[in-house]
C-alpha cells in the first residue's frame, strides 16, 4: 500500500508551501499598509484616489495568494478571470445601454479606461469582490459543510454578500469619489441615487459566474479539516469601514447606519460559523 500524500502538499496544492506561506503573509502586510495609507489619504487628502486602487489590486492579488494554498494556481486564474471578463464586459455594456446595473458615466477620477469605456479597475473589482465574499460566505456556512445543498447555499450566500458589499460601496464611489455618476431613471426607488437594479444586477452576475467557476475552486483532495481563513473576512469589513468613513466625512449618514449595520451582521455571523 502506497503512503498517504502528506499533510504539507495538501495545504498547499498549487506549489511549494514555503514559497506560498511567505507570499501569503507578505501580500497580508502589503494589504494592511494599503488600508492604512488608504484611510491616511482619505482624511489627509481627499482627492487623492491612488491609495484606493492600489488597496484594490492588493486586495486581489491577496485573495488570490490566499486561495493558493489550498487549490491548484491554474484553477484560481481561470476562475479569476472568468469574473475579470464576466463583470468587466457587464459594465462596458451598461455604459452603453443602461443593462444591467442602470445607466451611469464613468467620471474621470477612476482612472485609466479601456477603449474610453472600461475602467482598468472594474473587472480587479469583480474579482476581488467575489472571492473576498465567498471567504466571508464560506465561515458563515462552515457549521453546515457537510450537508448536500451546501454548495447552493455558498453560491447564493456569495452573491447576496456581494451585493451587499456593492451597497455599501455605491455611496463612497459615487457621491465622496465621483468615481460613477448614476443617471436620472424612472424606478422610484433608489439608494442614495443608486437604482435598485444595480445590486441585483450585481447579485444575478456574481451568481452565474460561480456557476461556472465553482467546479474550479473545489478542492478535489481528502484532507482534514482545514482551520478557518479569516482573511476574506478582513478586507471585506475592512472595505465596509474604508466606506463608511468616507461618508460620515460628506455627511452621507443613511450611507454610514447602512455600513454599520452591514458591518456588524456580517462579523457577528462569520465569526459565529468559524468558531463553531
Amino acid at each position: 500500500m502506497r503512503p498517504t500524500a502528506s499533510s504539507k502538499s495538501e495545504t498547499a496544492p498549487g506549489g511549494n508551501s514555503k514559497i506560498l506561506t511567505f507570499a501569503h503573509w507578505l501580500s497580508t502586510f502589503l494589504l494592511v499598509a494599503g488600508f492604512a495609507v488608504a484611510l491616511a489619504e482619505l482624511w489627509a487628502a481627499p482627492d487623492a484616489n491612488w491609495p484606493e486602487a492600489l488597496l484594490l489590486a492588493l486586495a486581489t492579488v491577496g485573495a488570490i495568494i490566499a486561495l493558493a494554498r489550498q487549490l491548484p494556481m491554474q484553477n484560481i486564474l481561470l476562475a479569476a478571470a472568468v469574473m475579470a471578463i464576466v463583470g468587466g464586459a457587464a459594465h462596458a455594456l451598461c455604459v452603453n445601454t443602461g443593462v444591467p446595473f442602470g445607466p451611469f458615466t464613468f467620471g474621470p477620477e477612476i482612472g485609466c479606461q479601456f477603449f474610453r469605456t472600461l475602467p482598468w479597475v472594474v473587472p480587479l473589482l469583480w474579482v476581488a469582490v467575489i472571492l473576498n465574499s465567498r471567504g466571508v460566505a464560506r465561515l458563515v456556512l462552515r457549521p453546515w459543510r457537510k450537508i448536500k445543498s451546501y454548495g447552493f447555499w455558498l453560491m447564493g450566500l456569495t452573491a447576496a454578500l456581494a451585493a451587499l458589499f456593492v451597497f455599501a460601496l455605491d455611496p463612497f464611489a459615487s457621491r465622496v469619489r465621483h468615481y460613477w455618476i448614476w443617471m436620472p431613471t424612472k424606478f422610484p426607488l433608489t439608494w442614495l441615487g443608486a437604482p435598485l437594479t444595480d445590486f441585483l444586477g450585481w447579485a444575478f452576475l456574481s451568481l452565474l459566474i460561480l456557476a461556472f467557476v465553482t467546479p474550479a475552486l473545489i478542492r478535489k483532495q481528502l484532507s482534514r479539516r482545514s482551520p478557518p481563513d479569516f482573511q476574506p473576512l478582513a478586507v471585506w469589513l475592512g472595505g465596509i469601514v474604508l466606506f463608511g468613513v468616507g461618508s460620515a466625512m460628506h455627511g452621507l449618514w443613511p450611507a454610514v447606519m447602512a455600513d454599520t449595520v452591514i458591518f456588524a451582521a456580517a462579523a457577528v455571523f462569520a465569526i459565529r460559523g468559524a468558531l463553531w
